[in-house]
């Protein structure tokens, strides 16, 4: 089957089968036109938070990477202790401890075991 690809300005066209790729032949490409600044029709509606952002008041205890919920240990109302685990992340083949920032109260939980989580999403509140 034969491509064209532009890389850098330079058009390349290239055969490829099962077993290799050649290329044919090499161009200068022409300049690309400009791209007009489109606006949209209409705006964007603002997204609703999700039910885990609309926490209660209180220290939001954020995941600090994308991975999975392994283990949950901490439950609402419990008292916990500065340092004591409350969730069990796995990341990048790693299992990584959130362990509560101080002494205090875990006032919601925000996530259950097997769920996938990003960057700064809240996990708990205390």
């Amino acid at each position: 089957m034969k491509y064209q690809v532009t890389l850098n300005g330079k058009i390349y066209e290239v055969d490829v089968t099962e077993t290799d790729a050649v290329i044919t032949s090499v161009s200068q490409a022409a300049p690309a036109a400009p791209i007009a600044a489109t606006t949209p029709a209409t705006p964007a509606a603002a997204a609703a938070p999700s039910p885990a952002q609309t926490a209660i008041n209180g220290e939001k205890i954020t995941c600090p990477m994308p991975g999975t919920i392994l283990s949950v240990s901490a439950t609402e109302g419990k008292a916990v202790k500065a340092g004591e685990v409350l969730f069990i992340l796995e990341a990048m083949k790693m299992e990584n401890e959130i362990v509560a920032p101080h002494d205090g109260v875990v006032k919601q939980v925000l996530v259950s075991k097997g769920a996938t989580v990003n960057t700064d999403e809240v996990l708990a509140v205390m």
